[in-house]
């Protein structure tokens, strides 16, 4: 672990690299961070721990417990990606970081936005402005849903079952988080849903919805089918705003919404609870691509833009909001023609070369 000075103005982030692209994404998120910190007069803290495959040759696990202990203390994470699939069983070491750090942290909330940038035409010939609000430590997904054990069990060779998870309390959680964030938006928000088929746990997340519903009278409420969303999205995506679903149609909608809006190499996420964030690229660790500098790290440039901006709220420091903001501008100005794209938005720059154009525009940015 390395770590820089400490003092209380300072903010202090926790860096974990990851697989893949991950190292050279988060390297040059980070050149970005430097940039907007000395722009708006922040001084960081950066704090490094291996995690994935690196950690595992070392320490015989992919997500050591020293590594919880200090994500704990912090004020924000950076995490780039992993490739968790890929990983031995978690009874030889192969946790998912990602996954340990929702549970552990209890990182309810998993924001993505989908938002079309002037000068890269979303895909749908409309544009995007909308926000998918996931229930991030519920629903389908087998490495979150019970206290011992996972989610998935098989009692015979030939049957293999799933189980879900749905509560009040996360619902309820879940459904503050979207209606607040609408309230600050447009003031509409959408309930994405299977209740006509899942009866019992989304009729509860339903019901819990429409609980908060009624505590925000100005913003406009209304419930979509899954399926039908998922053609509705392409359809119109503009009469959307904030989209609040649980954990496994969330993560479906948001890689949708976010490639129909540009790229999925430019989609933001923050993973939050009450007490800590992390900062997440949207897509994979992309091992084929690993070490040649033309890894997009729009992605986890525009999730460590959304850190600053929640730490900002916390802390009620407008210079990291707007430092936030700076690298929102930064990264549209940097895409906004052809020759400052990188290679998977049809462009020349490689990923050092695209987090330089970023860092120089968002430096400069007037908020």
């Amino acid at each position: 672990m390395t770590a820089l000075r400490n003092d209380t103005d300072r903010v202090s982030l926790l860096v974990m690299e990851g697989d893949g692209i991950g190292p050279e994404i988060c390297r040059a998120t980070l050149g970005v961070l430097e940039a907007v910190g000395a722009a708006h007069g922040i001084g960081f803290d950066i704090l490094t721990e291996e995690i994935g495959f690196a950690a595992l040759a070392a320490t015989g696990t992919t997500f050591p417990d020293r590594v919880l202990e200090v994500a704990r203390t912090v004020d924000g994470i950076l995490l780039g990606p992993v490739s968790h699939n890929e990983y031995p069983p978690v009874t030889e070491g192969g946790k998912n970081p990602s996954g340990e750090l929702r549970k552990r942290l209890d990182l309810f909330a998993n924001i993505r936005p989908a938002l079309s940038l002037p000068g890269l035409p979303p895909r749908c010939g409309k544009p995007l402005d909308l926000v998918i609000v996931r229930e991030n430590t519920e629903g389908f997904y087998a490495d979150r849903t019970m206290f011992a054990g996972t989610g998935e069990v098989m009692p015979t060779p030939d049957l293999a079952m799933a189980f879900r998870k749905v509560t009040r309390q996360g619902s309820l959680r879940i459904a503050r988080t979207a209606f607040a964030l609408a309230a600050a938006r447009r003031s509409k928000v959408t309930a994405v849903h299977k209740a006509n088929v899942l009866r019992i746990s989304d009729g509860l997340f339903l019901d819990c919805v429409r609980e908060v519903a009624a505590e925000y009278p100005g913003v406009a409420y209304e419930e979509k089918l899954i399926d039908a969303m998922t053609a509705l999205l392409i359809r119109d995506p503009a009469v959307y705003d904030v989209i609040v679903t649980t954990n496994m149609f969330g993560d479906i909608l948001s890689d949708e919404a976010s490639e129909l809006s540009g790229s999925l190499g430019l989609a933001a996420s923050l993973n939050s609870g009450a007490d800590h964030a992390v900062a997440q690229a949207q897509h994979g660790s992309a091992p084929d691509i690993a070490g040649k500098d033309i890894a997009n790290p729009a992605s986890l440039i525009g999730s460590l833009a959304m850190l600053l901006k929640w730490l900002g709220g916390r802390r009620d420091d407008s210079r990291l909001v707007a430092a936030g903001a700076a690298i929102d501008a930064g990264l549209a100005k940097a895409v906004a023609k052809p020759e400052g794209r990188t290679a998977d938005l049809g462009g020349p720059l490689g990923t050092r070369a695209f987090a330089e154009r970023v860092a120089e525009f968002a430096a400069s940015a007037t908020i």
